[in-house]
């Protein structure tokens, strides 16, 4: 039983490992083939996982050949235009200029309802509006309406907005993140400070950020409340 157990985390562990090398992507964004090697990658790892009478190698092989395998056509479909049209296909124009090419539908086999749920999801009820709409590799629907139907920017609107920064975490639950303290420019005085204006210690802190415009966030542990 024991055994059993060990060979579950060390499949589990090498699965993590698999989909970390594969990239970040969601599953509704891989490409085809990052589809594949993700199922076939589970179902090999299901098989040692429930026979114990299976080597353990004869699981982690496979899995470890279809990841090299992976990663090898990944590096060269990035100098093969063909290559990457072979595995990954190419967008397809499905919307042009406020009509729809029906042709491309049909090829691409998108249902006109399939095709309207796309949309909506864009904010978009009326097909004269979109100038493009583009099925991406990934099935993924990029829509472009015409400019005068898109939202007006502030910079369209002549208005002055202030500068964004990116917040830096310094206390995460509790932890102080002591790199990214001195990332923030700060220092351990500068942080006492703000613990003392909130009278909490660290340990009382659930979140505690700072940005480049010296913008303080800091929220305590509910149960600290």
């Amino acid at each position: 039983m024991i055994l059993t157990y060990c060979r579950t985390i060390l499949l589990y562990l090498v699965l993590i490992f698999t989909i970390r090398m594969l990239g970040k992507r969601q599953v509704g964004e891989m490409e085809p083939m990052e589809f594949v090697v993700t199922m076939l990658v589970a179902n090999l790892a299901s098989i040692p996982m429930q026979d114990g009478a299976i080597p353990l190698v004869s699981g982690l092989v496979p899995i470890l050949t279809v990841l090299g395998v992976e990663l090898v056509l990944s590096a060269l479909s990035l100098h093969s235009v063909k290559l990457r049209k072979l595995l990954c296909g190419k967008p397809v124009i499905l919307i042009e200029n406020g009509h729809i090419l029906q042709d491309n539908l049909r090829k691409t086999r998108v249902t006109l309802d399939e095709l309207s749920g796309h949309l909506r999801t864009k904010d978009v009820l009326d097909v004269t509006q979109v100038q493009y709409a583009i099925l991406e590799t990934n099935g993924e629907l990029s829509v472009f309406p015409f400019s005068q139907y898109q939202p007006a920017s502030a910079k369209d609107a002549g208005v002055t907005v202030p500068k964004q920064y990116l917040p830096v975490t310094i206390i995460s639950d509790g932890r102080l993140l002591k790199h990214n303290l001195t990332l923030a420019g700060r220092d351990q005085a500068w942080l006492d400070g703000q613990l003392e204006k909130k009278k909490c210690t660290p340990e009382q802190v659930w979140l505690l950020t700072v940005d480049g415009s010296g913008k303080v966030v800091c929220i305590l542990r509910e149960d600290e409340v």
